[in-house]
């Protein structure tokens, strides 16, 4: 059950009950409709769901689940719906709410400009001009991202290229009051050669004139990307877990 001294009832409400965390900063965006739940050190929010989540939390990883499986109960979060919530074993879901897609993810943010990389310079922004040149290369390279050319979260796209060539490409969905990096992409034949430590610092920078922070996401298992974006500063964490519900 959700009582009413639990309830967060805008977007300032949440993100001081949060303590203004980046990922907070970036997942609420600038919405106004905004509604938030506090339970036991963890905070969660509902957002309209249209590209994105339906809901987000930060905190332990208990107490957030219980305020989704009330918040199920009660209709306000319904089948097919994702959310972004505290890492946990998905066993912890067992009995109280039935989901799939469920993925381990870190969300990595930094307020530091990067050591410049070798090729930095080569980072330009891309045009609609770009689009069938950044379709084939993410086809070919990163089929499995979430973020393509005509996804409307996406608000720039940057590129290095050889010669008349793409060969990689970055999306840029900053969202709200957070730079975020998204859909990091090197060409088969092109990677080991620093292109993807160029594109990350130079997409970095680039962002950091507009915003105080810069963030994206990386799944655990992929170590060599891990390791980079630790070497570019991107060392401070948050462990995700996200699934739909069932």
């Amino acid at each position: 059950m959700i009582i009413d001294d639990q309830v967060l009832h805008d977007r300032a409400a949440v993100l001081a009950a949060a303590g203004h965390h980046p990922f907070a900063r970036h997942a609420l965006g600038r919405r106004a409709s905004v509604r938030g739940y506090r339970r036991d050190g963890a905070v969660l929010w509902l957002v309209p769901p249209e590209h994105g989540p339906a809901g987000c939390a930060i905190g332990p990883a208990g107490p957030a689940i219980e305020v989704c499986a009330a918040l199920v109960a009660a209709g306000m979060l319904r089948p097919g719906q994702r959310l972004h919530l505290p890492r946990h074993d998905r066993e912890l879901l067992s009995d109280r709410l039935p989901v799939t897609e469920h993925n381990d993810w870190v969300f990595h943010w930094t307020a530091t400009p990067p050591p410049p990389q070798a090729d930095e310079e080569r980072v330009v922004r891309l045009t609609d001009a770009d689009r069938p040149a950044m379709e084939a290369l993410v086809d070919e390279a990163f089929p499995s991202t979430t973020s393509r050319p005509g996804d409307p979260r996406v608000v720039d796209w940057y590129g290095i290229r050889a010669g008349d060539r793409l060969v990689a490409c970055g999306a840029d969905r900053s969202q709200g009051e957070i730079g975020f990096l998204a859909g990091l992409t090197v060409a088969p034949d092109q990677r080991g050669r620093g292109l993807g430590a160029a594109l990350t610092a130079g997409m970095t920078r680039a962002l950091l004139t507009r915003y105080d922070t810069v963030g994206l996401g990386v799944y655990p298992s992929n170590v060599g990307a891990v390791r980079l974006y630790r070497r570019l500063g991107f060392t401070d964490t948050l462990a995700l877990s996200s699934f739909r519900l069932a």
